[in-house]
């Protein structure tokens, strides 16, 4: 039996430069396919669109819980607010760059799934590298 994808809606807190937050609806997801990464997905307003997507190492949002982790593009800390105890998790693209708060009890209970579904140290047993290899070395694309 092969695990199932974990996925849980939350509301982040994007942090405006004025520092008022304002909620994003969001949602975390851990594909066992792709043992090694999580996944944030942020909603477009009214549900109407695709979601935009970030990827990133699923040991990376482990460490932020307790520490300040991560360069360049994504970095994960530790951060106490007046609502409580949230992870601060800092996206940065050509594009911009954003600010999000995560409450520290949905992501810990996001992990804890996570790692239920696939154990530290078991990702290499999901892993379809056959799969992946097929996908770097096979056709690409023509643009039309």
């Amino acid at each position: 039996m092969h695990p199932t994808t974990v996925e849980v809606e939350a509301s982040l807190q994007l942090v405006a430069p004025d520092s008022v937050t304002l909620p994003v609806r969001s949602s975390l997801r851990y594909d066992p396919t792709d043992p090694y990464a999580v996944h944030v997905l942020f909603h477009p307003d009214g549900g109407s669109g695709d979601p935009v997507g970030w990827s990133f190492a699923r040991d990376l949002l482990v460490s932020g819980l307790n520490e300040a982790t991560g360069i360049g593009d994504v970095r994960v800390w530790p951060w106490s607010t007046p609502h409580g105890e949230v992870v601060a998790l800092a996206l940065s693209s050509p594009d911009g760059n954003a600010l999000f708060e995560v409450p520290r009890a949905i992501l810990v209970r996001f992990l804890r799934r996570t790692f239920a579904a696939v154990p530290t140290g078991e990702e290499s047993r999901y892993l379809d590298v056959d799969a992946a290899v097929g996908r770097l070395l096979g056709p690409t694309p023509r643009p039309e």
